[in-house]
């Protein structure tokens, strides 16, 4: 028998939940044959078999499963015949994880027996809780399936103290579906929104947030995207003014390198990044999921264009891989497709920063004695503030005001 343990896929990625399973409890797999989808850190992955053999599955969909936890079993038993005894052995299994495989002993022509122990994950975590090796007690369920009751049977016999103190019977709790108001509804925090909000904690109670607001002038850079968008469309892309803002935010971060960084509280190190991955919020039905678009500063207008959508899609689809949401050393969310103006975002922590963009609206300008009709954009720079100051963020803003008002100077490292 084989057990597949949850993996640590690193990023500080603790616990996954359970989507869907791809096939039954007791089905026949294949190497490699997708088992199942888990959700984690806002991107579902499909988990396949390591090996050939029948499965059993210990959780069930929407159970939250942590790293290091037996996700499912391959086989039944070990055969009677084996090798010499050898270490664990651990064979590959992708980028998703591993397969721990039983140590394998034989003793001259004398066979082995193998005790088979039946319990559900719940008790097998129990008496880990309690450092009690499972082995050892005996199952007083069905087929001598091993209870939570038995568990604390065998703690007393060794002398355990205050289990009842230590875990706690399971109490079932009765939830009123009504206040003294009226009815109300109870949504669990798990999944994407749970992530989201673990980590907007992290950033509001790490980072002192500071907001600098502004708006552009962008009607040359309107002009210049209503041209360029036809030739876009012929090429099957999509061409909005995302790139472009893309491209002047990598500018005035070469400019003002600290807004490209992040910082290492415990060797109180402020981390510079010489590359440029920037995160674009995009809204799906689970929340706001960014995805990364890698090394922008060497991609043209329409590559990027093109990257955006294929990113976006991917991502409200739920097909996002996990190394596309990871990497990025800015963040740019654009509330103005919403029809909103001025905000003030969370810090995808741990960036130092982050753009929101609002709805591009007209206002009259006086210039020379003449009044003009031109297109603003505005802009709200949240910054860490203690790795900038107010002076940094104005400087920063009006590097990025500087290219989206001459779009040239953006287009001159397209291609």
């Amino acid at each position: 028998m084989a057990e597949f343990k949850f993996p640590d896929v690193g990023e500080g990625i603790t616990e996954g939940e359970i989507v869907k399973w791809l096939v039954k409890d007791g089905d026949e797999v294949k190497e490699h044959q997708p088992v199942v989808q888990i959700e984690t850190a806002k991107a579902i992955v499909d988990i396949p078999s390591p090996e050939n053999g029948k499965i059993r599955i210990l959780h069930k969909e929407g159970d939250t499963i942590k790293v290091g936890e037996v996700l499912f079993v391959i086989g039944e038993q070990i055969p009677q015949q084996q090798a010499p005894q050898q270490k664990t052995i651990y064979k590959a299994a992708g980028a998703v994880g591993y397969l721990e495989e039983a140590p394998e002993t034989t003793s001259h022509a004398t066979p082995i027996s193998i005790k088979k122990i039946l319990a559900t994950p719940a008790v097998r975590r129990l008496a880990r809780d309690l450092n009690i090796d499972i082995e050892h007690v005996t199952g007083t369920g069905k087929d001598g399936r091993v209870t939570e009751q038995d568990i604390r049977n065998y703690a007393a016999q060794l002398g355990t103290k205050k289990i009842e103190e230590t875990v706690p019977e399971v109490e079932i709790k009765v939830q009123k579906k009504y206040d003294i108001w009226g009815y109300i509804e109870r949504i669990p925090m798990k999944g994407v929104r749970k992530v989201i909000a673990q980590k907007m904690s992290k950033s509001a109670y790490t980072a002192p947030h500071v907001t600098h607001m502004d708006e552009v002038d962008v009607t040359k850079l309107w002009h210049l995207r209503e041209r360029e968008k036809v030739s876009a469309q012929r090429q099957g892309i999509h061409l909005t003014f995302l790139p472009f803002i893309i491209k002047s935010c990598v500018h005035a971060l070469r400019d003002h390198p600290l807004f490209n960084s992040s910082l290492d509280d415990e060797h109180e190190e402020i981390i510079v990044k010489k590359y440029f991955n920037i995160g674009i919020a995009v809204d799906t039905d689970d929340g706001l999921i960014v995805p990364v678009v890698k090394g922008a500063d060497q991609k043209s207008i329409l590559d990027i264009a093109k990257e955006i959508a294929e990113l976006a899609d991917k991502t409200r689809k739920r097909k996002i891989n996990l190394a596309d949401l990871q990497g990025g050393t800015f963040t740019i969310t654009n509330i103005g497709s919403l029809g909103g103006t001025y905000a003030t975002p969370l810090i995808n922590y741990p960036e130092v920063a982050i753009l929101a963009v609002g709805k591009i609206f007209d206002k009259l300008v006086s210039e020379n004695g003449k009044v003009f009709v031109k297109k603003f954009m505005p802009l709200s720079l949240a910054f860490d503030h203690r790795v900038n100051d107010g002076a940094d963020a104005a400087k920063f803003m009006n590097s990025i005001k500087e290219h989206l008002e001459d779009p040239d100077k953006i287009l001159m490292d397209r291609d």
